[in-house]
């Protein structure tokens, strides 16, 4: 056994926790649904009959399964749609991969003594890590020769020594060893996974090597622990180790071949003789020889020269081997073997070799040969599709085959290697699709309501439409985190790099079949809460004593309970009311705050609205006045409100600026609004209290009056200059003086150059962009806005600026105030009325209707052992633990980082609450709480079980936007591909199973880091074209600071649909294509969605009669390319085509404008901007040039 070699980490989890039936997820260790996420509860099904004792060695056994069990309905047979074929398949053709869900059961066993448990050692990764093995273009691996040894069936016994030092066996094994718990039958999914890029329909090409093998001379042995990953049971169509060679051994083909490209194959050891080694012992002397190919198999009966002791006592609680450097304890006493790669992943596994089936042997077996010789002119394996990234290679020189010095049992000599061809481009088929994983997860997850009461369970992907149940913990809509099983301790936490962080959404809007939280009156006492750390009563509090005290899960204080909340305990010690009490059952709730959480102890105001409209010559003459002042009319009707068929109660007020300040008094006795000018920016006052802010149904006929007054007033200004400052002071004031809450919306066009405080010069100067000077752009230029900002979170005053401005106007610094407050930014750039109007419209709708909460504190507790240290948003700390809002909307999210400052444990995780204090904008003071429990884990491999992707990318977004403050912005991007190498490195090094240095190896639930980081680095924040405005680059930074994860995620990964592919019959969406120019098609239409915009491609070949249905014309010359939406027409089509955008616009929190791209035109280059897997003019690298950079810098972090 290798010493130095890392254990393999084998599944985690006992008994899934009950309560999760049914979904369809892999099973630990195990199983791999055909969706790219893991998902961490299978259905549980009653035991399986997965490790049942066999007859003894030498007789053959029978099938011990019988019938799948019942979870394990198949979808679709084994073979795929393409022709049965008898015989060896041809070379190029893919072979067929095996369903992915299959019950595995085991065939004949031979353990003379009890059987170690085997949540054990050494699993290949479980599915949920994926391994992709990926050969770089850069690496030539050479391929091997087919074992002797076929799947699952021992060779005739040779006599001679094994020759070998490191191996890699490259026989199959031939069981599905399952996940290390017997309960879990696999998840039983029967979609088929098509492997990257390939055209959907094709079930399963390639994932097997086809392999001729003997009958079965042996029974196959027990399963090693050390494969726990591989489900390759047989279809249920057939037993899962018939005992007769196979009749016609078929391998199927369901499309085209896909292309060449694998080479270095993994293959598992086969499994028979639990007495011998499979394969060989392990080098005693060359710890770590995983880096040629694959090697030759030794026959699997020889004696063991290097025996392993007894079998290992079960593992720790999680079922995990030690870590580190802990040489790994073989799981049965005389088998021996690492882990190897070979021995890896799942078969649904996209983006691996995978060993093939029993059931698909590529031949009939010959008898008395221990295997086949290769087919004439095949290296080794034929040609994958599906594990190492990159074109098949000859063996590398030198290697013939298997390695050198080492016979090639049973197989034809591996003689004359043919010259290794020059590499060529990694295919990007054979690298990780973004959309295969978003397809697998909505099938996987999409189907069954997520049920939140399992501690530690990731939720499915953003992209994924799924209905959430409360049952304990948040909803993933408010909160969603980087991990869901974090490192025990700081020291696991630094070696892998992941960041542990909470994307908290505290208002977030649920869709209309889930509720709100519900609202929780405690009357005069207020809220309980713990007396030491002050968390709120949540459902992690445990009743002690009858039910008099209880204990706080977060800081383990005991507390009594007020006579007024006592109840009685029930039998399992939980309180006979738990769930009629939302606080002590579900994860999400609020609570009614008292007098004692008001500012100065008395009950808050209604909040106020202030319009605050620039009127200096660009405004008018962009028709901006005009268009607001006639939209307010109507807006004002739709003011938020708590319940719809009460008027609201927000007060509103109006005010026009240029380089002096107009208010208006439009109290309700008045004929006519009256103007008062202040003339003095520098010393800001209101000068009206009585008749500036009012209520809208009272003063609607001086409202609409003012409103229709304002444009005429203002047509014929030839003032070109305005304050800024100023005009929040004013707001601020006027907000003080009516003491509320509320909120400023400011229109304004230019940058503020009047005299007056907070004015600017214009800083704009291209030639520091990619300096050591460039971080200045992004600060202030000057300090008055900050301090400005802090007046105005004081008084809970928040700030949304709509600006509309024809040059630069500082965004950095205007956006001051705005980012500080919990407000938002909108920017029209060279506004025009006729096509610009729509979007600013629908912003302005938006933004005044949606929910908001005013005067907001934020505080995150933690139990012991990890707290939150960093923040992220638009919001503004005074101390280091609240987050203050003067403004808080449904859109806005916190991010929150943690760090450890103690140990965790396994047993309790960790725990988090974040309570938010608001007043609502009915005026009541409310405490919203969300709580979340995630997992803790003593070893990596469970962290890279259950990460998100899709958060860490925004985690790494927000943080690598700040650092661009301070750092140059070559230096951020450097530092975030330093530290996702390491992320991977780390568990390259840790939890996968030893292969050579020519694989890319990723964990199945961040396959997709490389790709999503690539768009992050190459964002226009951190890597501008030249044509991109330091106001763009300034506004981008600010908006994703406070971005959630669906939006984050669209804004650097952008949705492109295929909209020729549309069937109008049918409500679902034709299937996203891959965001690289490659992937379009003359003939087609695209919709492409960033989040913030919408493109509509089209093709120069596209059909006459698609664009006659689209845009009302036949001809693609005659497509007006400046229509901002589209013609409505009488016909399905343009139907469907409108709807699918109106629900695209719908899904995010900005209106999407959306522009005809024609195939050729000058737009076009905006266009491929947005199309992230290809390289762009800027510099910024194509996503396959992108990972073998990754590989590189993960290549010198592990040498």
């Amino acid at each position: 056994m290798n010493v130095n070699q890392q254990p393999h980490m084998a599944s985690p989890y006992g008994q899934p926790q009950p309560g999760y039936q049914g979904y369809p997820q892999s099973g630990y260790g195990g199983q791999h649904v055909p969706g790219g996420y893991p998902a961490p509860y299978a259905p549980y099904n009653g035991p399986a009959s997965a490790y049942q004792p066999g007859p003894p060695q030498g007789m053959r056994g029978p099938p011990t399964s019988g019938a799948p069990p019942v979870s394990a309905a198949q979808a679709y047979s084994q073979f795929g749609q393409g022709d049965i074929q008898n015989g060896p398949p041809p070379l190029g053709a893919p072979p067929q991969r095996p369903p992915v869900s299959q019950p595995y059961s085991q065939g004949a066993m031979n353990l003379s003594g009890p059987q170690p448990p085997y949540n054990q050692q050494f699993g290949a990764p479980p599915t949920s890590m994926q391994q992709m093995t990926t050969q770089m273009a850069s690496m030539q691996v050479g391929s091997t020769v087919p074992s002797p040894a076929g799947p699952g069936y021992a060779p005739p016994t040779v006599s001679q020594p094994s020759v070998s030092a490191a191996y890699t066996p490259s026989a199959p094994s031939s069981f599905a060893p399952t996940s290390t718990v017997p309960t879990q039958p696999p998840s039983t999914e029967g979609t088929p996974q098509p492997y990257y890029g390939a055209p959907p329909q094709q079930p399963f090409p390639t994932a097997a090597p086809p392999f001729s093998a003997p009958g079965p001379t042996q029974p196959p042995g027990p399963p090693l622990a050390s494969q726990q990953t591989f489900p390759q049971a047989p279809p249920p169509s057939q037993p899962p180790f018939s005992s007769a060679p196979p009749q016609v051994p078929p391998a199927s083909y369901g499309g085209p071949p896909p292309p060449v490209q694998a080479s270095h194959p993994r293959a598992a050891p086969p499994t028979s003789q639990p007495a011998a080694f499979p394969g060989g012992p392990p080098p005693t002397s060359t710890p770590t020889q995983y880096t040629g190919p694959p090697m030759q198999q030794p026959p699997v009966s020889q004696p063991s020269s290097f025996h392993s002791g007894p079998p290992p006592p079960p593992t720790s609680a999680a079922g995990f081997p030690p870590q580190g450097g802990a040489p790994p304890r073989p799981p049965h006493p005389g088998i021996q073997g690492p882990p190897l790669a070979s021995q890896g992943p799942p078969m649904s596994q996209a983006n691996h070799v995978a060993p093939p089936q029993p059931g698909m042997l590529a031949g009939p077996p010959v008898p008395g040969m221990a295997g086949p010789p290769p087919q004439p002119g095949m290296q080794g394996y034929p040609p994958q599709q599906n594990g190492a990234f990159g074109q098949v290679r000859g063996p590398q020189p030198g290697y013939a085959g298997p390695y050198p010095g080492q016979q090639s049992y049973g197989a034809a000599p591996p003689a004359q290697a043919p010259a290794p061809p020059a590499p060529k481009r990694l295919d990007p088929d054979s690298i990780p699709s973004p959309i295969q994983v978003i397809e697998d997860d909505k099938a996987n997850k999409g189907s069954e309501p997520f049920v939140t009461g399992v501690r530690g369970q990731a939720p499915p992907l953003v992209t994924t439409n799924f209905h959430v149940k409360d049952q304990g913990n948040a909803s993933p809509r408010f909160i969603r985190c980087t991990a869901y099983n974090i490192p025990c301790t700081s020291d696991m936490a630094k070696q892998s790099q992941v960041p542990l962080a909470a994307v908290i959404k505290p208002l977030a809007t649920l869709p209309p079949d889930e509720n709100s939280p519900y609202i929780v009156d405690h009357g005069e006492s207020g809220p309980i809460r713990c007396n030491r750390c002050k968390a709120y009563m949540c459902p992690y509090m445990q009743f002690i004593e009858g039910g008099r005290r209880f204990q706080c899960g977060f800081c383990s204080c005991v507390t009594e309970v007020p006579p007024h909340y006592f109840q009685h305990l029930d039998h399992t010690g939980k309180r006979v009311d738990c769930y009629d009490r939302p606080e002590l059952s579900l994860g999400s709730y609020e609570f009614l705050a008292t007098v004692d959480y008001c500012k100065n102890n008395k009950i808050p105001q209604p909040p106020a609205f202030i319009f605050l409209i620039d009127v200096s010559y660009n405004a008018v003459k962009n028709g901006m006045v005009r268009i607001v002042c006639q939209e307010l009319k109507t807006l004002l009707d739709y003011l938020p409100r708590e319940n719809p068929d009460v008027q609201s109660n927000i007060r509103v007020g109006f005010a026009t600026y240029n380089k002096v300040l107009h208010f208006y008094n439009v109290k309700a006795s008045l004929a006519q609004p009256q103007m008062m000018v202040v003339s003095d920016v520098a010393d800001m006052f209101v000068p009206l209290l009585d008749g500036f802010l009012v209520n809208v149904s009272e003063s609607r006929v001086v409202i609409e009056s003012l409103l229709d007054q304002i444009p005429d007033m203002f047509a014929d200004t030839r003032e070109t200059e305005t304050v800024f400052g100023p005009v929040i002071q004013a707001g601020l004031e006027a907000l003080k003086a009516a003491d509320c809450a509320g909120k400023l919306f400011v229109f304004h066009t230019s940058l503020p150059i009047a005299e007056a405080p907070g004015k600017l010069k214009n800083r704009e100067d291209k030639k520091l962009v990619g300096t050591d000077k460039e971080k200045s752009l992004f600060q202030p230029q000057v300090s008055f806005y900050a301090n400005l900002a802090k007046e105005c979170v004081a008084q809970g005053c928040c700030v949304d600026l709509f600006l509309f401005p024809n040059q630069y106007v500082d965004v950095a610094t205007l956006g001051v105030v705005p980012t500080s407050t919990g407000g938002s930014v909108y920017k029209y750039t060279y506004f025009q009325a006729q096509s610009d109007q729509e979007r600013f419209l629908n912003d302005l709708r938006k933004d005044i209707q949606k929910k908001v909460g005013f005067d907001a504190v934020m505080r995150v507790r933690t139990s012991t052992g990890i707290r939150a240290t960093d923040f992220f948003g638009s919001f503004y700390m005074s101390n280091t633990t609240d987050v203050e809002l003067a403004g808080l909307d449904c859109d806005k999210t916190v991010t929150v980082e943690f760090r450890h400052d103690d140990k965790l444990s396994e047993e309790t995780g960790a725990l988090m609450q974040c309570a938010v204090l608001y007043t609502s904008c009915s005026g009541q003071r409310r405490l919203r709480i969300h709580n979340m429990a995630v997992n803790c884990c003593a070893q990596l491999a469970d962290l890279y079980r259950n990460c998100e992707t899709d958060t860490i990318i925004n985690f790494f977004a927000k943080y690598a936007y700040r650092c661009v403050l301070n750092n140059p912005t070559k230096n951020v991007r450097d530092s975030l591909v330093n530290q996702c190498a390491q992320i991977l490195a780390c568990y390259r090094k840790n939890c996968a199973s030893p292969s050579s240095a020519g694989q890319l190896i990723l964990p199945e639930c961040m396959k997709l880091l490389p790709v999503y980081l690539n768009c992050v680095l190459k964002s226009d924040v951190l890597h501008p074209g030249a044509d991109v405005s330091l106001d763009d680059r300034a506004y981008l930074r600010q908006l994703v600071s406070a971005m959630d994860v669906a939006e984050s995620h669209v804004f650097f990964y952008p949705r492109l649909l295929p909209v020729h592919k549309l069937d109008v019959e049918c409500d679902t969406l034709p299937v996203a294509i891959r965001d690289s120019e490659e992937r379009l098609s003359k003939g087609g239409i695209y919709l492409l969605e960033t989040g913030l915009n919408l493109f509509l491609w089209v093709g120069a070949n596209a059909q006459q009669e698609l664009l006659q249905n689209i845009f009302g014309t036949p001809a693609f010359g005659q497509i007006d390319s400046n229509m901002t939406s589209l013609p409505i027409l009488d016909n399905p089509y343009s139907k469907r085509v409108r709807e699918i955008v109106e629900s695209f616009r719908a899904q995010r929190s900005r209106y999407m404008k959306l522009m005809v791209v024609k195939q050729e035109d000058k737009l076009e280059l905006i266009f491929k901007h947005f199309l992230v897997e290809d390289k762009n003019n800027s510099g910024g690298a194509s996503y396959v040039d992108f990972l073998c950079h990754m590989h590189k810098e993960i290549r010198q972090l592990l040498s």
